[in-house]
């Protein structure tokens, strides 16, 4: 991926990014730790899969379910675990298993569709059934077997399927049935592979985390003290060793992802580290000022602040189109980078190295690593220019937001850092939909979102949501207000809850709470006379409009 003279370009980032076979380290070299993956046969719940081994305390990765049996081997992985999937394993063009991976001398976990192409390629019968089982199922276990050992013999479960598994596989032993499914779990200890048809990585099955923990630890013979918390000193040593002595410039948002980032490779390398904040015009209220204090003054963090606003607002002139906001924001975020690198040269040596906050579940959305389709590009993923100069360094890239939060609050950064909602990389900017970001634009959605947060944080409700915000359409309605007629904007209230952001479900605020706020957001600000609430979950929309 590198070139002779040892950078790596945008366009190899890229490259990367498409090799869904990429390993997403988390140790320094010559490290190994007890790891599982998980294939991903293009299930709802997938990512959620390696969320929950990793809260049993494994390390997990999640591959393309044709990532192929080599690069499974290349990980040395504990056990594998196949996802469920839409699919019909019948069915002409379905996802298929690679026998290979049933060979591999680790135990093998199915799930869902993972289960049926188990039992199917095995010799069981698995046909589409009258009636699908979706939603709150009862498991009834007649043979609790190794992998449900201790649990009730009857028990609450999440199904969501139409084809059934009416036959173990010989070999097989048959452990439950559910509602509709005559076998809803199975396993061949002898050969180390186990089946559930139901999804134990919902909360709405009450002890799937038992069996994966069983799973893992009985099963695998995994060490089960894996945490985010725990591989802060692995990657300062990862760190060190990627920079040598080498200057290396971090773009600093004042978000939770990239202040995490800086913190810890300024832990790493100290004044090897320069913060360059960009304030282009799309933060929220006041919030230059606090990110420029914080660092400066109580971590003392070398930092730059650079007041870009124009030049933003003039790249983004006339556009509406959400992908290229996105693109054109990350573009000339690299740029502001390179000639701030280029102004601390000493000896005609700059920056080599750029520090992004890059999460796990951006270069999912992104469609890198996973072989999933992209959702939106992130502007330190997808968004990268095709001529970067510099060499990423991206500390946080095998974690999950909420995984972050921890290493935060490992390295001692304040409470209300860690826990300030996700903000995206391109400010205000996506969130005035349909319409070109003007700068009276912005500052309308800015003063209409200071009003939600602080009613918010009045309400007490703040750190209970994943995210809240305002959404500007380029949309106006008529009103009357002072016996006049008006023609004002929309402004939509969106707010969630979520563990990872890979899913969310909107949060139910208080009526009370949301007529405070339509009040003093009309009251307030001349141009607004409707204010809407966004009820959508994740899926099937997003949490951001754009």
């Amino acid at each position: 991926m590198a070139h002779p003279d040892g950078q790596v370009t945008a366009s190899s980032v890229a490259a990367e990014l498409a090799d869904e076979s990429a390993p997403i380290e988390v140790g320094p070299s010559g490290t190994h730790l007890d790891e599982v993956v998980v294939l991903d046969y293009g299930g709802q719940y997938s990512q959620l899969i390696a969320r929950r081994v990793r809260e049993c305390g494994v390390f997990s990765e999640l591959l393309p379910h044709h990532v192929g049996v080599e690069e499974v081997r290349k990980r040395k992985p504990k056990g594998l675990i196949l996802s469920g999937g839409p699919a019909s394993v019948y069915a002409d063009g379905a996802p298929k298993l690679e026998q290979e991976l049933l060979e591999l001398g680790i135990p093998v976990l199915g799930i869902c569709y993972g289960m049926q192409l188990i039992a199917h390629d095995l010799g069981a019968r698995v046909e589409s059934a009258a009636t699908g089982e979706y939603g709150r199922s009862t498991l009834t276990v007649t043979e609790p077997g190794r992998l449900l050992a201790g649990l009730p013999a009857e028990q609450a479960c999440w199904m969501s399927h139409r084809d059934t598994v009416y036959t173990a596989p010989p070999g097989f032993t048959a452990l439950a049935s559910s509602t509709m499914s005559p076998v809803a779990a199975l396993e061949d200890v002898e050969r180390g592979i186990y089946g559930i048809q139901y999804h134990p990585e919902v909360v709405h099955t009450p002890y799937g985390q038992e069996v994966l923990k069983t799973f893992l630890g009985d099963i695998c013979g995994c060490d089960l003290t894996w945490s985010a918390a725990s591989i802060v000193e692995e990657q300062i040593a990862r760190v060190r060793e990627q920079v040598g002595d080498a200057k290396v410039i971090c773009g600093l948002s004042g978000g939770v992802d990239s202040s995490v980032a800086a913190l810890l490779v300024h832990r790493a390398i100290g004044d090897q580290l320069t913060c360059v904040f960009v304030d282009h015009g799309m933060m929220r209220k006041d919030e230059g000022a606090q990110v420029v204090k914080t660092f400066r003054d109580t971590f003392q963090v070398p930092l730059v602040a650079v007041d870009a606003e124009e030049r933003f607002l003039a790249k983004l002139k006339g556009v509406s189109d959400p992908e290229t906001k996105r693109k054109l924001i990350g573009t000339e975020f690299i740029r502001v980078f390179e000639e701030e690198a280029a102004k601390l040269a000493e000896d005609g040596v700059g920056a080599k190295f750029l520090v992004q906050g890059t999460l796990y579940s951006d270069v999912i959305e992104s469609g890198g690593g996973t072989g999933t389709s992209t959702i939106k590009s992130h502007h330190n993923v997808g968004g990268l220019p095709d001529d970067i100069e510099f060499a990423l360094v991206e500390p946080l890239r095998a974690l999950f937001k909420d995984e972050v939060r921890a290493v935060g609050a490992e390295l001692g950064l304040p409470e209300r850092l860690v826990w300030r909602q996700p903000f995206p990389g391109p400010g205000l900017a996506i969130r005035v939909v349909g319409g070109e970001a003007t700068k009276d634009r912005l500052d309308l959605l800015r003063d209409a979102d200071a009003i939600l947060q602080d009613e918010i944080r009045g309400a007490g409700l703040y750190r209970e949501l994943w995210q809240s915000f305002c959404v500007l359409p380029d949309v106006r309605t008529v009103g009357v207000q002072g016996d006049e007629r008006t023609y004002g904007y929309v402004v939509v209230i969106r707010a969630v809850t979520s563990d990872d952001a890979m899913t969310a479900d909107w949060a139910r605020l208080p009526y009370d709470l949301l007529e405070q706020i339509a009040a003093r957001m009309i009251g307030e600000l001349r141009e607004v006379n409707r204010v809407v609430l966004d009820i959508t979950s994740k899926p099937p929309g997003t949490i951001e409009w754009e």
